[in-house]
């Protein structure tokens, strides 16, 4: 909502309906008279409710993600990604070692030391490949063994 002109006066009044809760308890617990001009409550409500802004994040943070335990590598693969996006690092190389560095040790990550990429486009196409991989060798070891038949007369 955007307001131009009034007074102070309108302006705690169409306050008070945005406030719920805790936000509001505060507000009504400010004492009579206190607050002389709307830039003043600004500036206390400011005070308040500063230490609640979320943290602005940094290109760097990529190094504090890491794989979970019992995580798989396509939950890694898609929540790094998402982080990725958000932070929009500038180094490529950063990345990727961002990324190698966060994931526990297993197969792909060995593969991924062996022959280290340079890209994180080149990460994500070596782990689509490595998923489908295991998808197929999971879903053969759920198949069930033909029995061999028992010759005529054979115990």
């Amino acid at each position: 909502m955007m307001l131009t002109g009034g007074s102070d006066a309108v302006y705690y009044k169409l306050l008070m309906s945005t406030l719920a809760g805790a936000t509001l308890e505060w507000f009504v617990s400010l004492p009579d008279g206190n607050i002389t001009t709307f830039d003043q409550f600004t500036m206390l409500f400011r005070e308040q409710y500063l230490v609640n802004r979320a943290s602005t994040r940094i290109f760097y943070d990529v190094f504090d993600i890491k794989q979970y335990q019992g995580e798989s590598l396509k939950e890694f693969l898609n929540r790094f990604g998402v982080q990725v996006v958000r932070l929009k690092p500038t180094d490529e190389a950063m990345t990727v070692h961002a990324f190698v560095k966060g994931m526990l040790p297993g197969p792909f990550s060995e593969s991924l030391l062996r022959f280290y990429p340079k890209t994180f486009s080149e990460i994500w196409h070596r782990a689509v490949a490595h998923i489908a991989s295991d998808d197929r060798v999971t879903e053969k070891r759920g198949l069930i063994d033909p029995v061999r038949p028992r010759a005529a007369g054979r115990p």
